[in-house]
C-alpha cells in the first residue's frame, strides 16, 4: 500500500513538474513577445504642443511673449501687468486649440 501511495506521489510531482516547466516556458514566451512589440501609447502624450509642428511651436513662443513685451511696456500699473501676463499664459493653450485645430 505504501509503495503504491509513493508511486502516485512521484506521478503527481512530475505531472506538477511538467505543468510548471510548460507555465514558466509559456510566461517566458510572453515576456519576450511583450519586450518585441513597440508599446503604443494612446491619448496624451504629456506635452503642451505636442500636435504641433515645430514651426507652429517657434510661432506661438514669438506671439506670446511680443504679447508679454507690449503688456510690460506700455501698462504702469504692476497688478494690471501682473493680471495680464497671466490671461495670457492660461489663455494661450485654449486659444491655440481654437485657432489652429479647426476641421474644415
Amino acid at each position: 500500500m505504501s509503495k503504491e501511495r509513493a508511486r502516485r506521489r512521484a506521478l503527481l510531482e512530475a505531472e506538477r513538474a511538467e505543468r510548471m516547466r510548460r507555465n514558466d516556458r509559456k510566461r517566458a514566451r510572453k515576456a519576450a513577445l511583450r519586450r518585441l512589440v513597440p508599446k503604443v501609447r494612446v491619448g496624451r502624450t504629456g506635452k503642451l504642443f505636442a500636435r504641433r509642428t515645430r514651426k507652429q511651436r517657434a510661432i506661438i513662443a514669438v506671439l506670446v511673449l511680443a504679447v508679454l513685451t507690449v503688456v510690460w511696456l506700455l501698462i504702469d500699473s504692476w497688478p494690471a501687468r501682473i493680471g495680464i501676463s497671466a490671461i495670457v499664459i492660461v489663455a494661450t493653450p485654449a486659444l491655440t486649440v481654437l485657432v489652429l485645430d479647426r476641421r474644415i
